[in-house]
This record gives C-alpha cells, structure tokens and sequence, in this order.
C-alpha cells in the first residue's frame, strides 16, 4: 500500500478538527440575537458542516486511522484500565 502525501493526511486531520468546531459552534447559536427561525437554519447547517468535514477527513485519513481516534474517543473505555 502506498504512503499518503503529507499534506493530504494533514488536510484530514484538519477536517475532522474542524469538524468538531462546527459541533462545537452549536453551543454558542442560543446565545445569538437572531429570530428561532434563522437560529434553527445556523444549527441545521453547523450539523451538515459537520457531518460532512468529519466524513470527509475519515475517508481521506482511511479507515485505520478513524478506528483508532474512534477507540481514544468512545466514553465507554474512558475508566477502563489497561494491562
């Protein structure tokens, strides 16, 4: 298999970073001066928004990657100790 360009690896741990700011943004929209109407249009496209850099950055980094980060973030194994 052969190795990724560097800057295509770097350009999906840029999207999947970014990913989590899209989700990250979403804290901050209750607290903006627009009507419920457009409140709710920004939050529908900070979910997109992150949908999609996420899936995108997974697909460029490949599925091992993805796995790996997946296993470090899962709450589940948080507390687990490790022999």
């Amino acid at each position: 298999m052969t190795e990724k360009k560097p800057w295509l690896k770097k350009a999906g741990i840029a999207l999947v970073i970014l990913s989590c700011a899209f989700y990250g943004a979403l804290l901050l929209v209750p607290f903006t001066p627009y009507t419920i109407g457009v409140k709710v249009i920004i939050s529908s496209v900070l979910v997109f928004l992150g949908e999609a850099s996420f899936w995108i950055g997974g697909f460029i980094l490949g599925r091992e990657i993805v796995m790996k980060y997946r296993k470090y973030l899962n709450p589940l194994q948080w507390f687990k100790k490790t022999k």
